[in-house]
């Protein structure tokens, strides 16, 4: 009897198997149809092609202007070590929920150097 279900139950998986395997037919190599002539085209790419500067970003390509008040240097590389040392620095307000950083993450007291660092 065993043997006689465990034959029933291996052809009804054959069967199952031979139902469901399906090949997708191959329908050759696909035929472009263009409505513009070649002689077009060619005429844009070469268009496309003599545009001046044509890689350069729009944001990139802007030169900045000098600032009208030009800072003291001291100043400026005071400002960098207190913005590179403030603590939770690289949190981003889009990252929780409302868009704000919660407030407990500025109850941190800043941490003081021990030692005076010339930074020139």
């Amino acid at each position: 009897m065993k043997t006689l279900s465990r034959i029933a139950l291996s052809a009804s998986f054959a069967l199952l198997a031979l139902g469901t395997a399906q090949a997708e037919e191959y329908q050759g190599v696909l035929q472009a149809r263009s409505t513009v002539a070649r002689d077009a085209v060619r005429a844009k790419a070469i268009a496309a092609a003599h545009v001046s500067n044509q890689n350069a970003d729009a944001a990139s390509s802007l030169v900045a202007t000098a600032p009208n008040a030009p800072r003291d240097r001291a100043t400026v590389q005071a400002e960098a070590y207190a913005r590179a040392h403030a603590p939770h620095q690289n949190l981003r307000a889009e990252a929780f929920a409302g868009s704000r950083v919660p407030a407990f993450y500025d109850a941190v007291a800043p941490t003081t150097r021990s030692a005076s660092v010339d930074l020139r």
